[in-house]
């Protein structure tokens, strides 16, 4: 089985480099073509190429991980995002449909409006807030043109390597003695390296069983507000010696309303896994157990 990997640099690209080489042929594409085998085209900004790139590769599975993410500064670049989280998306389905390929790819739960408390389920209505949010349900959407296809909607994505928000709270706890964060979004963090290990799991099991290509909502087990996030670093960071001038009693909280941004953010991030973990038989880790393992990994200590 031959695997094309797209974003490979990013966190979760990184991770389906290790979690998808035992699967089969991968080749793992990044934007820049000079890092790239045979200098294959990975620019989702360059569609053509980006066909290219499939027809020559001539995969049994895509798997893209690349998207525009950065939420704020898709509010002023619309098309820009649109382009990466759209119209390549359509892009792959269209080749991955005409070679019969398997398309893999990710979304997210800005999908959804952030009302109410109860999880998102995948049968629920959408309703983004933001430009990215749209962009990423017109991504799912050109996906689903190919009926050979698994849709991960996830959120509070990190990873040990590159930045995230739990090295943030360390660096300002480092540096100030109180820290002030937002307590009313709610979510789960989810590790990049869980989302390539459901992946891989996912993947041979519906190519095994294909009646259960589809949308799943992929998310760590448990919740937290972005403030008891920080405080659940700080506090974990202390027992392993960081040198810290805030701790976790020295985070105060605050709603989103007093930090406005471009972007509007969903307040319920909440997603219900009942059908991947039915669908695959998985059990999905807590959330804490997945930063303790990262804070144990970025400070050395095992």
């Amino acid at each position: 089985m031959k695997i094309l990997l797209l974003g490979c640099q990013g966190q979760v690209g990184w991770e389906l480099q290790r979690s998808l080489a035992v699967l089969g042929d991968l080749v793992a594409v990044g934007r820049d073509p000079a890092n790239n085998p045979d200098r294959l085209c990975g620019d989702f900004h360059n569609l053509a190429g980006l066909a290219e790139t499939v027809r020559r590769v001539a995969p049994d599975v895509i798997v893209n991980a690349a998207a525009h993410t950065a939420v704020d500064k898709a509010e002023a670049e619309p098309d820009v995002a649109r382009t990466l989280n759209a119209e390549a998306p359509g892009v792959l389905a269209a080749e991955a449909l005409k070679l019969g390929a398997w398309l893999v790819h990710y979304s997210t739960d800005y999908v959804f409006d952030g009302s109410g408390s109860q999880p998102w389920r995948e049968t629920d209505p959408t309703g983004p807030l933001s430009v990215y949010g749209r962009t990423k349900l017109e991504g799912e959407q050109a996906i689903a043109m190919n009926s050979k296809h698994l849709i991960f909607r996830t959120s509070w994505v990190y990873a040990a390597r590159g930045g995230n928000f739990a090295k943030t709270m360390l660096r300002l706890a480092g540096e100030r003695e109180m820290l002030t964060v937002i307590d009313d979004q709610i979510g789960a963090p989810t590790s990049a390296e869980l989302l390539a290990d459901v992946t891989a799991h996912a993947l041979m099991c519906t190519i095994r069983e294909p009646a259960l290509a589809g949308l799943y909502h992929c998310v760590a087990d448990g919740e937290t507000s972005w403030n008891g996030y920080a405080r659940f670093v700080l506090a974990q960071a202390r027992t392993l010696g960081w040198a810290l001038k805030a701790g976790p009693e020295d985070v105060a909280a605050t709603p989103t309303a007093s930090y406005p941004t471009p972007a509007q953010r969903p307040l319920n991030s909440r997603l219900d896994t009942q059908r991947l973990r039915a669908a695959f038989g998985l059990t999905l880790p807590h959330w804490e157990r997945g930063v303790t393992r990262m804070l144990h990994e970025i400070s050395g200590k095992q």
